[in-house]
C-alpha cells in the first residue's frame, strides 16, 4: 500500500508500507548474512539457531539489516503504484517498525515537472541554403592544390608565403631564455605562427641576410615570465624558398585522386561531397532549430535541481571520458587548462535547464503521440548497437535494459515527429546570392 501526497509544485511525500510477509523473509536474509560473525555462549561461532537469537537479542537487533534489504524493492514498488517519476535520491524516514505489523516509511521525494505541451508540429524554421557554388569548389581545389605544392629555392628577397629557414636566438633584456633558441627552422611568412610582427620583419630580407627581430610579447603569453616583454631574436636566414602550386589539369586530377581520370570528373566529384556536406549540415540545423522551436513553446515549471544537478554531472563525465580518450588524465587537463572541476561544472551549469526543459518536452512529446517503441523496435536497435561496436547482442542486452532503449528510440521518433512536420521558410534573399545561382 502507499499513498501520495504532493506538498509543492514538483516535490511531495510518498508513504509506503512493508507487510508481514515481507518483514518475515527480510529478517530471515539479515539473521543468514549476519549468522557467521554472531557469538552466543555455549553455540560455535556461526551456529546459533534463529530462536535462540531471538531470545537472546529480540528480533529488532534485525530490523536495521532487514530494513536495507527490503527497502529498495518495497520503494520501487511503491512509486510503480503511485505512478509517479522520482529524481534524484529519496529521503527515507521511518514512521513506524512495530513488531508484528507492517513497517511504514516515508520518502521525501522529487518528481518530474509537468510538461504543457505548445505547438511542435508545424514549428517554422529557417530554410537552409544547399546549393554549391563554382566558388566552393575552386575553394576546395585551391585547398587539394596547396596540399601538393612544392617548396623551391629562389634567389631574391623574401616576401609573405614563403617558406624560410632560419636560425633565431631570443633574449629579453640581454639574458637568453628557455625555448628562445632554435637552428634549421622552417617558418611560413604570414602563417602568423610566430609571435605577432616577428615573421614581417624578415620579409625584404634574402639567404644569408642576419636580422634582428625586436618584438613584445603579448601580455596573456602562455609562458607568464615572457608576457609584455620586449624581446630581441638574432636571426640568420639560410634559404628562402617559393611554394610553387601544381598545374590545374588532368593529370593534377589523377594525382590527388585515383578514382577520376579529368579534371572536370573531380570537379564532379568535389561538388557532390560538397553537396552532401552542406545537406547534411543544413539537416542538423533544421532539427535544432525545429526543437528549440519546440521547446520555447512549452511550458515547464520549476524544473527540481535533482535534475540539473544530474544532467550537469552526465555532461561532465561524457566531456573527460572524450579528454580521457585523448590520452589525458582529468588532473592533468585541469592543470593544463589551468582550471577547476567547479570551473566544468559551471561552464555545463549554464545551459544546463535549457538540456533538461528540451529532454522533458521530448519526453511529452513522446507520450502525446504515442511513439512507443514495440519489441522489434527494441530487438531492432540492440541489432544495430551490437553491429556499430561490434559487440555480442547479449552484451548489449547486459548493459542497457529495455527502458533506457526505449527511451532513446521514442526520443529520436518524438524529433522525427518535429522535424519531419517543421515548416521551412526562405530567408531574404541577398544581391550576391542572386548573383552567383549560376554558379550552382
Amino acid at each position: 500500500m502507499s499513498d501520495w501526497v504532493k506538498k509543492d509544485l514538483n516535490k511531495g511525500e510518498l508513504k509506503f508500507e512493508i507487510d508481514l510477509d515481507k518483514i518475515k523473509e527480510g529478517l530471515d536474509k539479515a539473521f543468514n548474512k549476519n549468522k557467521k560473525n554472531i557469538k552466543v555462549p555455549g553455540f560455535r561461532k556461526g551456529k546459533v539457531s534463529r530462536q535462540v537469537f531471538d531470545q537472546m537479542y529480540g528480533e529488532e537487533a534485525l530490523y536495521q539489516d532487514a530494513l536495507n534489504i527490503l527497502l529498495p524493492e518495497a520503494y520501487a514498488a511503491a512509486v510503480a503504484d503511485s505512478k509517479i517519476e522520482p529524481v534524484g535520491q529519496p529521503q527515507i524516514s521511518v514512521e513506524s517498525m512495530e513488531k508484528g505489523k507492517p513497517w511504514v516509511l516515508k520518502a521525501d521525494v522529487s518528481v518530474k515537472p509537468d510538461v504543457k505541451l505548445g505547438k511542435y508540429k508545424g514549428v517554422t524554421v529557417p530554410k537552409q541554403n544547399t546549393r554549391v557554388y563554382k566558388k566552393d569548389v575552386d575553394a576546395k581545389l585551391d585547398s587539394m592544390r596547396q596540399s601538393q605544392a612544392e617548396l623551391v629555392l629562389v634567389d631574391r628577397p623574401a616576401k609573405k608565403g614563403d617558406t624560410v629557414i632560419i636560425d633565431f636566438d631570443g633574449s629579453v633584456d640581454g639574458k637568453h631564455f628557455d625555448g628562445g633558441k632554435a637552428t634549421n627552422y622552417s617558418l611560413e611568412l604570414g602563417s602568423g605562427s610566430f609571435i605577432p610582427g616577428f615573421e614581417d620583419q624578415l620579409i625584404g630580407h634574402k639567404a644569408g641576410d642576419d636580422v634582428d627581430v625586436k618584438v613584445t610579447f603579448p601580455k596573456d603569453y602562455q609562458q607568464k615570465d615572457l608576457a609584455g616583454k620586449e624581446a630581441l631574436f638574432e636571426t640568420k636566414i639560410h634559404e628562402v624558398k617559393e611554394k610553387q602550386l601544381p598545374k590545374l589539369d588532368d593529370d593534377f586530377a589523377k594525382d590527388v585522386d585515383e578514382d577520376v581520370d579529368t579534371l572536370d570528373e573531380l570537379k564532379d566529384k568535389i561538388k557532390k561531397e560538397l553537396k552532401e556536406q552542406k545537406e547534411a549540415t543544413a539537416n542538423d540545423t533544421i532539427q535544432t532549430d525545429a526543437i528549440e522551436e519546440a521547446t520555447n513553446n512549452a511550458t515547464v515549471k520549476d524544473i527540481p535541481q535533482a535534475m540539473l544537478d544530474e544532467d550537469i554531472q552526465r555532461q561532465m563525465d561524457q566531456y573527460l571520458a572524450g579528454i580521457q580518450q585523448q590520452g589525458i588524465p582529468a588532473d592533468m587537463y585541469f592543470k593544463m587548462t589551468g582550471t577547476s572541476e567547479d570551473d566544468l561544472k559551471k561552464q555545463f551549469a549554464a545551459g544546463a535547464d535549457n538540456r533538461v526543459k528540451t529532454s522533458l518536452v521530448l519526453e511529452a512529446i513522446v507520450k502525446a503521440e504515442k511513439t512507443d517503441p514495440s519489441e522489434d523496435e527494441v530487438n531492432q536497435e540492440v541489432k544495430n548497437l551490437a553491429d556499430q561496436y561490434g559487440m555480442k547482442e547479449e552484451a548489449v542486452r547486459g548493459a542497457l535494459s529495455d527502458d533506457m532503449l526505449k527511451h532513446d528510440i521514442g526520443i529520436r521518433k518524438a524529433v522525427d515527429v518535429v522535424v519531419d512536420n517543421a515548416k521551412q521558410v526562405a530567408k531574404s534573399t541577398s544581391n550576391s546570392d542572386n548573383e552567383e545561382k549560376e554558379d550552382k
